[in-house]
């Protein structure tokens, strides 16, 4: 799975232009989220195949940043604390978590600065 960073404008109609790019090209999205922060909106979604999700953007002129590939693991929703826990051992492994979101599936989504050490410590988490 891929996270895709998507550049939008502040204004009505941006999220809808996305959306239908994305749908005439037969890209499901899988998860994510979009804010404006500072008149300036960044959205992350989660794709299968983020390539085709970035050229069917790029093709109806919506800016992409970064595709990157993703770590996707449950969190123990009956165990409260789970968040804190984990992104800890993320923290000690000298893992920066950039972009955080759930999927479809309930599954937490990260995005990191280094993703082969953050699935390495999500391995770790679902065998404990």
């Amino acid at each position: 799975m891929f996270d895709v960073e998507i550049l939008l404008e502040d204004c009505p109609g941006s999220l809808g232009r996305m959306g239908t790019a994305l749908g005439q090209a037969g890209i499901s999205v899988e998860g994510g989220g979009a804010w404006v922060t500072n008149g300036r909106g960044v959205a992350h979604f989660l794709f299968k195949d983020g390539a085709a999700a970035s050229k069917a953007l790029g093709n109806a002129g919506i800016t992409v940043g970064r595709v990157r590939e993703v770590v996707l693991l449950l969190l123990k929703q009956a165990v409260p604390g789970q968040l804190g826990i984990l992104t800890g051992r993320m923290a000690d492994a000298g893992v920066n978590i950039e972009t955080l979101y759930s999927d479809h599936d309930h599954q937490l989504v990260l995005v990191t600065d280094r993703p082969e050490e953050a699935q390495r410590v999500a391995d770790l988490w679902a065998c404990s």
